[in-house]
């Protein structure tokens, strides 16, 4: 018989001797299916979804009730979350801080693609860089932390002016707009009905993209970090030389952003 040394927490043992609950993993599926689900649930489908029969899924449900994990609606006998589980999760969101996850894992974001990223929230004045990761081999760059960027010109302003509230934009976009058609500029939107392809495109790629548009020679990518609300929390931005940036909407610079985002966000909090 194996007996554990006087003053050893089993949380300091290495990972291969910790040995967990295995009924507390099963039964969390139950609790997981329940999470991404449109609405309650019947014990037979509950329990399909888990991979459990339905007699096993109901031994762990009437503990979860007793528990307020889990709630019965008498009228109809569908299962759904429980306050007990309301309480956790918002416990869990009081105590993220979007830029704080981001920051701690830029790094080796950045050491994957190669490129440097930057991190920029909505502020008072449009999108702004918050956190800059410059790759080694980066090039040079005018942009500083506290720089708040152009919403039709650079890669971070259009994803924000794609997810954004329009009420909160509309004054920001109409001005650069004017801007944009005073000073003729080809290479950006020139008419409303371009702005809104524009975003669409944005919205159907999950990214926004500029190649020379904001600096001669530069390609930039941004991707959206959601929140638990479906509010946009981040813009996660890669730029580079244009010769070396790959600028395929699935390509080594915008398929890893968009996974990285995609993972982000539902750290946040975001429903699959």
């Amino acid at each position: 018989m194996q007996v554990e040394a006087e003053g050893t927490d089993p949380e300091d043992a290495p990972d291969k001797e910790r040995a967990g609950i295995q009924s507390v993993e099963v039964g969390f599926a139950l609790l997981d299916v329940l999470a991404q689900a449109k609405g309650p649930l019947m014990l037979r489908d509950l329990a399909a979804a888990a991979g459990m029969s339905a007699a096993k899924a109901h031994r762990y449900l009437v503990s979860f009730q007793r528990l307020a994990l889990v709630t019965q609606d008498s009228r109809n006998n569908r299962y759904d979350l429980g306050p007990a589980a309301l309480r956790l999760g918002l416990a869990a969101l009081a105590r993220t801080d979007a830029v704080k996850l981001a920051r701690e894992r830029v790094g080796p974001l950045m050491a994957q693609i190669g490129h440097t990223l930057a991190l920029a929230v909505w502020g008072n004045h449009g999108p702004t860089i918050v956190h800059w990761e410059e790759s080694p081999e980066a090039i040079t760059v005018n942009l500083r932390l506290g720089d708040v960027m152009p919403l039709l010109a650079s890669a971070t302003g259009r994803c924000f002016a794609a997810y954004v509230a329009p009420d909160a934009i509309a004054p920001l976009l109409k001005e650069e707009l004017a801007r944009a058609q005073k000073q003729g500029r080809t290479d950006l939107p020139g008419s409303a009905t371009a702005l809104q392809a524009l975003l669409a495109e944005v919205r159907t790629h999950g990214a926004a993209r500029v190649v020379g548009t904001l600096l001669p020679g530069v390609t930039g990518f941004c991707v959206p970090v959601f929140d638990a609300d479906g509010h946009i929390a981040l813009g996660l931005t890669a730029l580079g030389s244009q010769a070396m940036v790959d600028a395929d909407w699935d390509g080594a610079v915008c398929r890893p952003l968009k996974e990285a985002a995609a993972q982000w966000s539902l750290d946040l909090g975001q429903r699959p």
